[in-house]
């Protein structure tokens, strides 16, 4: 982020800390509960986000080098992403041209051949058929021709996008607007290295997963012991444009560096901020490094998801102690931790209100900007009547159906 932009968010909280307000959305929005329980909506998110958009499989250092491979099974097609012998960025259906068997089984790693177990048809890191045992038996066909299956692939800020569908393609000027293309450059996620990794599979919808993202109201209730330690709750910057949003978090130690020069003032010390990848992802670019979290839907269920946080580290943090190492793995896990045990504890509470019935709809306050334009993004993009804005006494006058 440019510093003459981070000092500009850091003055809109350091306002706000000492006005004792907060962002305004200008009223409140309901929200019907059927979005995380109709099993028709959920497939047509399924078809049109999860399989009709391209997705960020993860980041530049998942593939240090030429060689190195990953796997994922999460959209519903196998997918081996490779950087082939020029470092290009590769991505493949991960299933043998011969019987449809996965090739590559491993999660990640570093290969520059990839074999077939049931019958050791093998494939390069370009995705190119090198290798077929006894090729005089079984027939003669055209190696040319069968090759990996490609997936549409681009590497793009030290992002890695797929789409899973082999006829898709990749707009990132469009996913990643104007604004995220001028701004992601400047926070070097392309250097960055994986240092953690964590997946929770969690009984709520995967639209309440990334909700507890959204505001932070909650902070000084449920986090009072976690995250209330190190946060002025209820206190944030957020900004929007058509599909895309960004939050900073405020962190208690501005109130040590609001003293400092302006020239000295940093936005990672001050705040945390928040990038919103429409449909599924958030980015948090922090002092260390960044965290991705990831949510998918259970395709059989509604009513349950996985989620993956992956934390990358900055080189220079990386190379300095093993004990420093160390210590970040801790700082990481514990706040995969406490998402799992408190935000998706109470995403889970909601789904089971959800799944009851009980309550037809939920209440967006006008601190919560964030789910209103999520929520309402989601709801245009699929055609469906936006979440009208609604003043206090509306909603405290409306009865529940």
């Amino acid at each position: 982020m440019r510093h003459d932009e981070q000092v500009l968010l850091i003055k809109q909280l350091c306002a706000r800390l000492d006005a004792g307000t907060n962002v305004d959305a200008g009223g409140l929005r309901k929200l019907p509960t059927a979005c995380f329980t109709d099993p028709a909506l959920a497939e047509r998110e399924w078809r049109e986000w999860f399989v009709g958009l391209p997705q960020l499989l993860g980041m530049s250092g998942d593939l240090p080098e030429p060689g190195s491979f990953l796997t994922n099974d999460d959209l519903g097609v196998p997918i081996l992403a490779t950087r082939d012998d020029t470092g290009t960025f590769r991505a493949f259906v991960n299933s043998c041209r011969h019987r449809g068997v996965v090739v590559e089984t491993e999660a990640r790693g570093a290969k520059r051949r990839f074999s077939c177990p049931f019958h050791a048809w093998t494939y390069d890191s370009g995705g190119a058929l090198v290798g077929l045992p006894k090729g005089e038996h079984f027939g003669a066909i055209d190696k040319d021709c069968m090759g990996l299956v490609a997936l549409p692939a681009e590497e793009r800020h030290g992002l890695l996008f797929v789409h899973p569908d082999p006829a898709g393609t990749i707009d990132l000027d469009h996913l990643l607007g104007e604004w995220f293309n001028d701004e992601f450059p400047t926070w070097n996620f392309d250097a960055l290295e994986p240092l953690t990794r964590d997946a929770y599979a969690t009984a709520c919808n995967w639209k309440l997963a990334l909700d507890t993202f959204g505001e932070t109201y909650h902070f000084s209730v449920l986090h009072k012991d976690t995250l209330a330690n190190n946060f002025h709750g209820n206190v944030q910057c957020y900004d929007e444009d058509g599909h895309l949003h960004r939050m900073i978090l405020c962190k208690r130690s501005i109130d040590e560096m609001r003293h400092l020069p302006e020239e000295e003032w940093d936005i990672t010390v001050a705040g945390l901020p928040v990038y919103w990848l429409f449909p599924n992802v958030i980015l948090m670019p922090f002092e260390a490094g960044v965290f991705l979290v990831r949510m998918y839907p259970d395709r059989a269920d509604p009513g349950r998801h996985l989620s993956r946080i992956d934390f990358y580290l900055k080189p220079e943090i990386d190379t300095v102690t093993p004990e420093v190492r160390e210590f970040m793995e801790h700082i990481a896990h514990n706040f995969a931790e406490v998402i799992r045990d408190e935000d998706y504890v109470m995403s889970s509470s909601q789904q089971t209100s959800a799944d009851a019935g009980t309550l037809s709809e939920v209440v967006f306050g006008r601190n919560e900007p964030a789910l209103h334009h999520y929520h309402n993004t989601y709801r245009r993009l699929l055609g469906i009547d936006e979440l009208p804005l609604l003043d206090e006494a509306a909603v405290v006058a409306a009865p529940q159906n």
